[in-house]
C-alpha cells in the first residue's frame, strides 16, 4: 500500500478529484468535514508529489483555490483501489 495515497483523507481527496475531475477548496473542506488547516496540508502533501495540480485564482472578487487530479494521481489512485479490490476479494475468498 502507498502510505501516501492510503491515508483515509488523501484517498477521500484524491477519489473525490476523480470524480469531479476539477473541486473547488470550499466544496472539498464541506464534503469531507475537514478544517481549513487540515485541508491545506492533505493539498500540499499531494501537490507536493505531482499528484494533483493546485490553482489559485479569483471568481469574481474572491480568491479562489482549486485542485484537479493530475495522470500520475489518478494511476497512484488506480494502483491502491486495485490492491484494495484484491485484498477484499481475498477476504470473501478466505470464507467460502
Amino acid at each position: 500500500m502507498d502510505e501516501l495515497v492510503h491515508q483515509k483523507t488523501r484517498l477521500a481527496l484524491l477519489t473525490v478529484l476523480d470524480e469531479a475531475g476539477r473541486a473547488d477548496f470550499p466544496y472539498l473542506k464541506r464534503l469531507l468535514g475537514l478544517t481549513d488547516g487540515n485541508l491545506g496540508r492533505h493539498l500540499e502533501t499531494l501537490a507536493g508529489q505531482s499528484l494533483i495540480a493546485i490553482e489559485k485564482g479569483h471568481e469574481g472578487k474572491r480568491p479562489r483555490t482549486w485542485a484537479a487530479i493530475s495522470p500520475a494521481g489518478r494511476a497512484a489512485l488506480t494502483a491502491e483501489m486495485d490492491l484494495l479490490a484484491a485484498i477484499v476479494e481475498r477476504f470473501r475468498n478466505a470464507r467460502d
